[in-house]
């Protein structure tokens, strides 16, 4: 399967930038579905994520054509066949590791399943956690943690919710036992082989550039 999907995704390479939207253009056409919307143009898209219609176009280019003259694109068809670009056609199963009070926040979130995600696992190192039942799920010692069990569970990916001071040994523990793609929640940058992709979430740097936009908005009044 992740075979097949490098396959597909990776013929053009497309910019980090494009994978992005295409992430917002999922979300507008769900929410266009769940309001009965059948179809839409590339000028009615780009209208709701603030960009130009060429841009929509230029972004759908990198993966196919799926427009249609008179029509425009079928919300449905082209919300699928974004789920298959962004390999969310399926449910992947994923670890959390930490489980202080973001993981635990992060384990009663319900709406990763929507998106193609199932944390299926969590793990920590706290003897006073380990053994604990968070949502239904029994927090399992980092130990525990390794090649076989991401084999057994077809595990590739992480989150990652621990202190900054940890999150470098534990990441390195994630890749040695064969995860591909790790969530960072710790405030911190890791540095790791191009063969493991690390998407970084640090929401105090979020309120900084939120902060930012404020300010030379205030500056404008």
């Amino acid at each position: 399967m992740i075979d097949e999907l490098k396959n597909k995704n990776n013929a053009s390479d497309p910019p980090k930038a494009v994978v992005s939207r295409m992430s917002l253009y999922l979300r507008e056409l769900e929410q266009l579905l769940s309001s009965g919307k059948k179809t839409i143009s590339s000028t009615k898209l780009a209208r709701l994520l603030g960009i130009t219609d060429a841009q929509v176009r230029k972004d759908f280019a990198y993966f196919g054509q799926f427009g249609y003259p008179g029509i425009g694109y079928r919300c449905h068809e082209l919300a699928e066949e974004i789920k298959r670009i962004m390999g969310t056609n399926r449910i992947w199963p994923v670890v959390l590791v930490g489980c202080g009070n973001l993981g635990r926040a992060l384990l009663g979130h319900d709406g990763f399943h929507s998106k193609g995600f199932r944390i299926m696992s969590a793990f920590d190192v706290d003897p006073s956690i380990v053994g604990e039942k968070i949502d239904e799920i029994e927090v399992r010692h980092l130990d525990d943690l390794d090649k076989k069990f991401c084999q057994k569970h077809d595990i590739h990916m992480a989150i990652l919710a621990v202190p900054a001071s940890a999150a470098e040994s534990v990441a390195d523990h994630l890749t040695k036992a064969g995860i591909s793609g790790i969530l960072n929640f710790a405030p911190v940058t890791l540095n790791f082989p191009k063969s493991v992709s690390i998407a970084g979430v640090d929401l105090a740097i979020e309120l900084e550039q939120l902060s930012f936009a404020v300010v030379k908005q205030i500056g404008k009044q």
